[in-house]
């Protein structure tokens, strides 16, 4: 069921991400879900490799040229999603994460379509993403949103690599709809 009552996608300022409440926790679930499917589970954020630990304790310098939505469900941090700087005409989605106990509620399609939204007012004509062929999940809700496997840019084995076309907004549409 898609409750979306009470949710809100927001983007925080620059600078700003380390006193995000919930936003670490948030990137350290990530994290640490990932390498425990990848077969190397760490008990907390301190065991996670160099990089990745350096996203949950310094969010604003490891995202600091890109833009990072955070959705919040009465106020509590339910998810994340990280759009990269465009490069090429294309910008990647990175880390989209809910709260694993509050999914169902519709907060990962509320911040794909934050997402999405955002690539349209960036200018580019491609969004890109990578996902590990055995989150099945998150594979159909790419799909649904219109993703679609493509050559792969990264080799590492067991990710699958998707994009789609930037669907540009139409400004006489927008201005109707204020």
């Amino acid at each position: 069921m898609n409750d979306q009552r009470g949710l809100t996608v927001v983007r925080p300022a620059a600078h700003t991400l380390s006193t995000v409440g919930g936003l670490s926790a948030l990137l350290a679930g990530y994290h640490q879900q990932t390498e425990a499917e990848k077969g190397r589970p760490v008990t907390g954020p301190a065991g996670l490799p160099d990089r990745y630990r350096a996203e949950v304790e310094d969010p604003d310098s490891a995202f600091a040229d890109a833009v990072v939505l955070v959705a919040q469900d009465g106020g509590t941090a339910a998810g994340c999603v990280v759009v990269t700087a465009p490069v090429a005409g294309h910008v990647e989605i990175k880390r989209l994460w809910t709260d694993p106990g509050l999914r169902g509620r519709g907060v990962a399609s509320a911040l794909l379509d934050a997402a999405l939204a955002h690539a349209a007012r960036s200018g580019v004509h491609t969004v890109r993403l990578s996902v590990w062929q055995w989150r099945t999940g998150a594979l159909s809700l790419y799909e649904r949103f219109g993703f679609a496997v493509t050559a792969p840019w990264d080799e590492r084995a067991g990710l699958i690599c998707m994009e789609r076309a930037v669907e540009v907004p139409n400004p006489c549409t927008e201005q109707a709809g204020s």
